[in-house]
């Protein structure tokens, strides 16, 4: 996947919240403050303060002139991806975010596929934001036009495989055999093509998980008899979480969730456990040295997390449940590289690693200019 870019950096943390509401309320604070308080809630940096205009981003509807004069409206949130597995909601002017990537804006949409190195691959139908890891889409164009693999890589394994070959696979198959190494999130080829499909369908269980019900899919199930249920009702405020492996049960407060599996408690990224990691970003505005618009959120725990808390821990159940056998699959005998570097396949061109140009039409830049195609 030739072309990567850089992950979207917010610059400030309220700019993302679990609820869109809590977006909205904090519009609301920031656009009604003047002088030095606004100053002071916005959190300037070098790249962003109350005076800096700024292109609207592709696809949103947003004021370009100086926060500081026109903040207009607030925009209409939309769903990100935080931390690994944490959707959240953002607001999308550009105004406020240090660095937005406009160019994965362009090419976001419902048949848009996100990979980001974390350093396992993950991959989301939500647009990343705030993530460690480079981001490459799937796709360079809208609609799937253009997939973003080395020009003539599907061909070539098609030829291989005597199959047809999508770019979906070539992801799945990328779950599967991929692995973190000292160049970054390395991708073997498998030689022999049985491999090449036992790699695909098991990249695509892991893929399926992973989207969560994205895209107009069915969110993953546990089977029945394992799926966690709320067996004692969350407190407005709860502590937590606190994991009772004797009886599968996590405990947030009073509330209590059962049964959840040892696996989805100790699902790591980074060193971190995913649901401990989940909380935190929650309930961080409940905490006494939050201040400014972070402070701003849901007085209590809304129901909403409840049932999004379910699914995550079905998440992680069934992640932690592939986690075996994605460990103990091997691509086999490997495609030589030469064979890639022979159909001019590797190295890729330098065009294939730059943004397609797809503005095709007139995207307002600053203070109402509008912006040129690459």
């Amino acid at each position: 996947m030739p072309w990567s870019v850089a992950p979207l950096r917010l610059g400030r943390a309220w700019v993302t919240a679990a609820d869109p509401a809590t977006l909205r309320t904090r519009w609301a604070a920031l656009a009604a403050a003047e002088g030095a308080e606004r100053a002071r809630l916005f959190r300037p940096t070098r790249a962003r303060t109350p005076e800096t205009g700024a292109a609207a981003l592709p696809g949103q509807r947003t004021r370009t002139g100086r926060f500081a004069r026109e903040p207009g409206p607030c925009p209409e949130p939309v769903r990100v991806l935080s931390e690994f597995f944490h959707e959240q909601w953002l607001l999308p002017d550009q105004r406020l975010i240090d660095a937005a990537r406009p160019e994965l804006w362009r090419v976001r949409d419902a048949r848009q596929l996100f990979t980001v190195e974390d350093p396992e691959l993950l991959v989301t139908a939500h647009l990343p934001a705030g993530r460690p890891g480079r981001v490459r889409p799937l796709h360079r164009r809208p609609g799937g036009a253009e997939p973003n693999l080395a020009p003539g890589l599907l061909d070539f394994l098609g030829g291989r495989y005597r199959t047809r070959v999508a770019p979906e696979d070539v992801l799945c198959w990328a779950l599967a055999a991929g692995r973190p190494g000292p160049a970054g999130y390395e991708v073997p080829l498998a030689a022999d093509p049985d491999r090449w499909r036992t790699g695909v369908d098991l990249g695509r269980r892991l893929l399926t998980v992973q989207l969560r019900g994205a895209r107009g899919g069915e969110p993953p199930r546990l089977p029945g008899g394992h799926r966690p249920y709320v067996r004692a009702a969350l407190p407005g405020r709860p502590d937590g979480p606190v994991y009772e492996p004797e009886t599968r049960t996590l405990h947030l407060g009073g509330g209590q969730i059962s049964p959840v599996p040892a696996g989805a408690w100790e699902y790591q990224v980074r060193g971190v456990r995913v649901l401990e990691g989940w909380f935190e970003a929650r309930t961080r505005h409940w905490h006494a040295e939050a201040g400014g618009l972070e402070a701003l959120g849901p007085a209590d725990w809304p129901q909403e997390w409840t049932s999004e808390l379910l699914g995550l821990i079905t998440t992680l159940s069934l992640l932690a449940g592939l986690a075996p056998e994605r460990a103990a699959f091997r691509p086999g005998p490997l495609l030589p590289a030469a064979l890639l570097r022979e159909g001019g396949i590797l190295p890729p061109p330098r065009w294939s690693r730059r943004p397609a140009s797809v503005l095709d039409h007139q995207e307002e830049g600053p203070g109402g200019q509008f912006a040129l195609p690459l």
